[in-house]
């Protein structure tokens, strides 16, 4: 109440101080040099792309297993989305692809942070690095995961976050922000979030922009809940051991174990099973709404025919979309809640009745 009240009483619902402190907050915390807020996470890839130069013309590589906004926000760019296939190992993109996939035409790539586990971001640079290539990451389920010290959303040209209401970190609407230590290319989002206008004059437009601020309010609650991340990232991180112990029996496809220096922040405990529809079912019978994210992937959507990709063409995505099922966690949850999950999926596995 204390943080709609302040927001309330000045009278300053965009562009203003809780904003401007909770962007100074969030860069602090992913130790990059700036931050600047906006409306959610499908503009907060756009426009850093657009910062970097895609636009007509241009390319710009990510992969199909996600959710459809990352390739929906560079189709909104003007560019050309290009997918590439994941690695099993880590359900994110799969650089010994990704060198085959850009061309001159590339401008940037856009590795995925699914489900909160960082993307091999070495193996991603090296092929960057070389061809010259920005690379902004899609961090929108992972904030606060670490690759070998550093955060989510650092480790590129830019880093973009969604605060949806579900999210690690969420707000009680939609939000998103960029990350990034390049002014230049923070300044160019701060513009173009804000029609396009100049730094020191909202009445000159250098770009053409949107409006894509995040609100003052927004602003607000989310500096109230980066204060509790961590403790809540690592509630998470309990919950996932708790299901590892309790699902390492079953027949089933655990999320991958954290690799060397990767600290994922289990946004969504991802299991893969047979006949995954049947068994989402089987478990909704019994109280527990799993969640699919995601069953078809993009390539394969109706309105994504036109990127020219087919059934087959991106095979260990199609695998894991089909098989792919999200357990519920939580920050708070409680270990008799991860147990009730445990057992409610083993009879289903097992093809036993629930008890009466």
């Amino acid at each position: 109440m204390l943080a709609f009240e302040r927001v309330a009483e000045a009278g300053a619902f965009s562009l203003g101080s809780e904003l401007e402190a909770f962007e100074s907050e969030f860069a602090a915390y992913c130790e990059t040099a700036h931050c600047v807020g906006v409306a959610n996470g499908t503009a907060a890839i756009e426009l850093a792309l657009r910062a970097l130069g895609a636009g007509p013309g241009t390319e710009v590589v990510t992969v199909a297993h996600t959710f459809v906004a990352t390739v929906e926000a560079i189709a909104a760019t003007g560019a050309r989305p290009v997918l590439v296939d994941i690695d099993h190992a880590t359900r994110c993109m799969d650089p010994d692809l990704l060198a085959s996939a850009v061309t001159e035409r590339t401008v940037a790539v856009v590795p995925v942070h699914l489900y909160g586990n960082p993307a091999p971001m070495q193996a991603i640079h090296d092929v960057c690095d070389g061809a010259g290539v920005a690379i902004v990451e899609d961090s929108a389920q992972a904030h606060g995961a670490l690759l070998d010290g550093r955060r989510a959303g650092s480790m590129g040209a830019a880093g973009c976050f969604s605060f949806y209401p579900t999210k690690n970190l969420g707000a009680m609407g939609d939000g998103g922000a960029v990350v990034t230590d390049d002014p230049q290319v923070a300044a160019a989002v701060r513009s173009l979030r804000h029609h396009g206008s100049a730094p020191q004059d909202a009445n000159r437009h250098e770009r053409v922009g949107r409006t894509e601020r995040l609100d003052n309010l927004q602003a607000a609650m989310l500096r109230l809940k980066l204060r509790r991340l961590d403790a809540d990232n690592d509630h998470r991180r309990w919950v996932a051991e708790r299901y590892r112990e309790g699902l390492s029996a079953l027949a089933l496809g655990l999320p991958p174990q954290d690799r060397a220096g990767v600290r994922s922040v289990y946004h969504l405990f991802v299991v893969e099973v047979d006949d995954r529809d049947g068994v989402r079912e089987a478990l909704h019978r019994e109280g527990v709404f799993a969640g699919v994210h995601y069953p078809t992937p993009v390539h394969l959507q109706p309105g994504w025919q036109h990127l020219g990709r087919g059934p087959g063409d991106l095979p260990v995505t199609e695998h894991v979309a089909s098989r792919v099922l999200s357990l519920p966690v939580f920050a708070g949850m409680e270990l008799a809640e991860v147990e009730r999950v445990c057992a409610a999926l083993e009879r289903t596995l097992s093809g036993a009745a629930a008890p009466r």
